[in-house]
């Protein structure tokens, strides 16, 4: 009895452990710093061990000699990335396509006047200061007139005047109160600077404009049926990519008629840097059809997480062929949650993952191109990833305790194991990440957009917004103004070629009016347009 009571009493204990790590995990995740970087003075703790597990073969010189484009002065640098020039400190430049107001002051009669000889002084120049300042947004109407013309003869013969009506130009979408400008402010504010529809309800009272928030709504679902052709198309453009990102997020999608709600999911697939857009992607469910349904026929290296619903795809059921490729920010994660059960082996972990992550940092200051990163990574990152998979399946802290399959550590390994394969994949292709980043920072947005509007109303609203997302964040990756591109772009995409949609994409596109100012248009290749179509 005293035997059955002290076993009883030790899986007790174990319970009582992984219930304590999930609720200081829950703690930490409501409460703390979302950043899992471990800092020097942590790790120094274990720098003998970390210094006889880790073998560090740092060469002396680079594989290949950087890249270093010439620089001109008028050269403007466009980065994909939105981070990129984040930290640039000081007074920065004015950008020249601004519109100026100039305000002139000019000095007294009495001060032109030379004061030594009285005669009156020339102009030399001028001393110019530029401020930024910022004039409040104002709705106006646009009242367009249409002239009309008959012929008075044909009137008095009583043979039936032809009226001749001036032809309607293209203004959005066809009996809307909204013209684009409105659309673009509506649908940017929400899914770009996720303000709900009922403040935007209220911003317009203060102009003497009431509109519901259902309204709204309504535009925002004519605009993006109205921009349906062009998201295809980036759609397809996107397949054609041979490395995606994938993730997903739920959202919570009320149920019309009915006081419940179910959760949706928004599925994200960042495209490599040939095919350059962010495209969204709306499911009901997490089932595995919404990812089948997207990728059906794609060929190529999939970076996602460890979630099933892709098992399938990787078994070549889509009708592709698809590769896995791990997250090795997702494995850190599950080692550093870990770290106050198992302080001595989390820290090990860290210190291989660390090291693997040095070799990447060490790729990018070189500007290594693809052939250059993989080779970097065989002769660094092999090494230290075969030494990890040995220290891994020991199964044992540099103490030489056990440590145990159920406890949170041993989870972490059980996972890390789990998706060796597709972890250490990243080093036989230079175009591969190692981690999924990618599609992680491009569903940040939708986290702070969720508890803003806080739901789609329907499932129709979970549509509209993966089209309208898909549109507005390719233009935070090009650095294009959404507002600008969406204004111009709903004003022709009724009476644009549908052969020549590729022309209006983020990156490609060329305003044919004068709204605002705008970024870079980049020309592409007849392949894209063909893919388009």
């Amino acid at each position: 009895m005293i035997q059955e009571l002290l076993e009883r009493l030790k899986e007790h204990d174990a319970v009582n452990q992984k219930l304590q790590h999930k609720i200081d995990t829950l703690l930490r995740k409501l409460y703390g710093r979302s950043s899992e970087k471990m800092h020097d003075d942590d790790m120094a703790l274990f720098k003998e061990i970390l210094d006889t597990l880790v073998p560090m073969n740092r060469p002396t010189v680079s594989l290949v000699e950087p890249k270093v484009e010439p620089a001109t002065p008028d050269a403007v640098v466009h980065d994909a990335s939105p981070t990129a020039n984040r930290h640039r400190h000081g007074r920065q430049i004015i950008p020249a396509d601004l519109p100026r107001q100039v305000i002139q002051h000019d000095c007294t009669a009495a001060e032109k006047l030379c004061s030594c000889c009285g005669r009156l002084r020339e102009r030399i120049g001028e001393d110019v200061t530029e401020k930024l300042d910022y004039i409040p947004q104002k709705l106006v109407v646009l009242q367009t007139r249409r002239i009309k013309y008959a012929c008075p003869a044909c009137d008095q013969a009583a043979q039936g005047a032809q009226i001749v009506v001036a032809e309607k130009p293209s203004d959005g979408l066809d009996k809307c109160l909204a013209a684009p400008g409105l659309l673009a402010h509506v649908v940017v504010s929400k899914y770009g600077d996720h303000l709900p529809m009922y403040r935007m309800e209220h911003i317009l009272e203060r102009h003497g404009i009431e509109l519901s928030r259902s309204t709204l709504c309504d535009w925002a679902a004519q605009t993006a049926l109205a921009l349906t052709p062009l998201y295809e198309c980036m759609r397809g453009i996107v397949l054609g990519s041979a490395v995606l990102h994938t993730d997903d997020t739920p959202v919570d999608v009320l149920e019309p008629g009915r006081a419940g709600k179910h959760l949706g999911r928004l599925w994200v697939y960042v495209g490599d840097p040939d095919h350059p857009y962010h495209v969204f992607d709306y499911t009901p469910t997490r089932a595995r059809t919404g990812p089948m349904s997207f990728l059906q026929g794609w060929s190529g290296y999939l970076q996602a997480d460890a979630f099933g619903g892709y098992d399938c795809i990787y078994a070549q059921q889509a009708g592709g062929s698809v590769i896995e490729v791990g997250c090795w920010s997702h494995a850190r994660r599950k080692v550093y949650d870990a770290r106050d059960a198992c302080p001595c082996g989390s820290a090990v972990a860290l210190g291989y993952i660390r090291e693997l992550y040095r070799v990447e940092r060490m790729a990018q200051e070189e500007q290594l191109d693809a052939p250059a990163r993989a080779a970097l990574r065989q002769q660094l990152a092999e090494p230290i990833l075969h030494t990890f998979e040995q220290w891994l399946r020991q199964g044992l802290t540099p103490e030489g305790q056990v440590i145990l399959p159920k406890s949170p550590m041993g989870e972490a390994i059980a996972y890390l194991l789990n998706q060796w394969q597709a972890l250490q994949r990243y080093t036989q292709d230079g175009r591969l990440a190692i981690d999924n980043n990618a599609a992680e920072n491009a569903l940040r947005p939708v986290a702070v957009g969720r508890k803003n509007w806080l739901f789609f109303g329907s499932d129709r609203g979970g549509s509209t917004a993966a089209i309208l997302l898909s549109l507005i964040h390719s233009c935070k990756r090009h650095r294009t103004e959404p507002v600008a591109y969406l204004r111009d772009v709903i004003a022709r995409i009724a009476t644009h070629p549908r052969d020549r949609l590729a022309e209006l994409l983020p990156d490609r596109w060329k305003p044919a009016s004068r709204y605002s100012r705008v970024g870079p248009s980049t020309e592409r290749g007849i392949a894209d347009a063909a893919a388009c179509a």
